[in-house]
């Protein structure tokens, strides 16, 4: 509900701590997703739903891009500080993928692995296989990183449809961010109804741009004092309730259940955005939340690293010991794969991730600072 207006896009806003904690679950879903290819479970049919961790991410990066932007930070600035931020730990990552996902004679049981093709690869170096939907090409290299390419492209557009939200209000955020989801819908509907036309074939960075403004939206209401003052459990019970019923009624003929699963992206988007407005509401307000507890947050900080390593070792597992036959004891399997995952994406983000950002970042700083010296001395003559 709309509240008095405390911030604009202006403004410091404050720290989001419970976001970053909320954002290992994100990664976490996804890891359940690529853990049952290796040993399943009798709850693989929640668990395929761990691919919409990714939705989440598309959401929250709109929504702390908007949230944290400042209008003296220049366009150029912010490109190279979003390069900083992700492309060290995605370059490494993409070196380590290549022996578990590529071979020169790949074995045809191991569908996973491609053969070495170079031409595909170099456009992993740059992040921008996403533009092709070939799934040779969508998921080469490291084939976590496709969802970069997307991240990039929103990056680059950022700048210009922040422009635009500093000078709107919370009420026009809000029913911009529903004409959006209305929007949104329908392309959902048109893409299940034609299947085989030229909407199903839009690149990815493309399709899932709405999701990222829908995050930016949310944040510029926010910004400007807006609060959704429901409990954040209340959007985690919507969103299992909406799982648990798409999973029920799998396969079901009732009209309705059928355009839910055809629509499931876009609402689990807008459950997405939901979740993240009620806990940013939740630190904004100063209420207590678990999830700004030093162990959230840090497993948070870690999630993008974890993110983007955790298939190397399920992989990696699968090649050695072979699909694990479905149960209950592969859960054990899991909690291994999870203590090498966080302890492998502890080490990038210490030792790759946060050094090779501040480096590039204080580059950047001392070059704009020497080109700016002769600049205030031709001023001063």
């Amino acid at each position: 509900m709309p509240t008095h207006r405390t911030a604009d896009l202006s403004a410091l806003p404050p720290r989001l701590d419970s976001l970053t904690g909320l954002r290992w679950f994100a990664a976490f879903a996804v890891f359940l997703h690529h853990a049952g290819n290796f040993g399943s479970t009798d709850m693989a049919p929640v668990l395929r739903f761990g691919t919409y961790g990714v939705t989440f991410f598309f959401v929250l990066s709109g929504f702390v891009l908007t949230w944290s932007s400042r209008p003296e930070v220049g366009t150029t600035t912010f490109y190279w500080n979003r390069v900083s931020r992700i492309y060290p730990a995605a370059f490494v990552a993409f070196l380590l993928a290549l022996p578990v996902f590529y071979s020169f004679h790949p074995d045809p049981s191991q569908w996973w692995v491609k053969p070495v093709d170079v031409g595909i690869l170099l456009l992993s170096v740059p992040l921008i296989q996403a533009w092709w939907n070939a799934p040779t090409i969508l998921f080469s290299g490291n084939p976590a990183a496709w969802t970069l390419t997307c991240e990039f492209f929103f990056y680059a557009l950022h700048p210009f449809i922040i422009r635009p939200l500093r000078r709107m209000r919370a009420r026009a955020s809000l029913w911009a961010l529903a004409a959006l989801v209305a929007a949104y819908l329908v392309f959902g509907l048109a893409v299940a109804q034609w299947p085989g036309s030229w909407l199903a074939q839009i690149p990815q960075p493309i399709a899932q741009l709405p999701t990222f403004v829908m995050g930016m939206l949310l944040a510029a209401a926010m910004r400007d004092g807006w609060q959704l003052r429901i409990h954040p459990a209340v959007t985690y019970i919507a969103t299992g309730a909406f799982i648990g019923f798409l999973v029920v009624t799998a396969g079901n003929p009732n009209w309705f259940a059928i355009k839910f699963a055809e629509t499931a992206p876009q609402w689990i988007a807008v459950l997405c955005a939901l979740m993240i407005a009620a806990v940013a509401t939740r630190d904004v307000l100063r209420r207590p939340s678990a999830l700004r507890r030093k162990f959230w947050v840090r497993l948070g900080e870690w999630s993008f690293c974890f993110y983007l390593l955790h298939a190397h070792f399920v992989y990696t597992a699968r090649a050695i010991w072979g699909q694990q036959p479905t149960g209950w004891l592969n859960l054990v399997w899991w909690a291994l794969l999870l203590a090498v995952s966080i302890a492998a994406a502890a080490a990038l983000h210490h030792f790759v991730e946060k050094p090779a950002e501040r480096a590039m970042r204080q580059w950047w700083k001392r070059r704009a600072e020497a080109r700016r010296v002769p600049v205030l001395a031709a001023e001063a003559e």
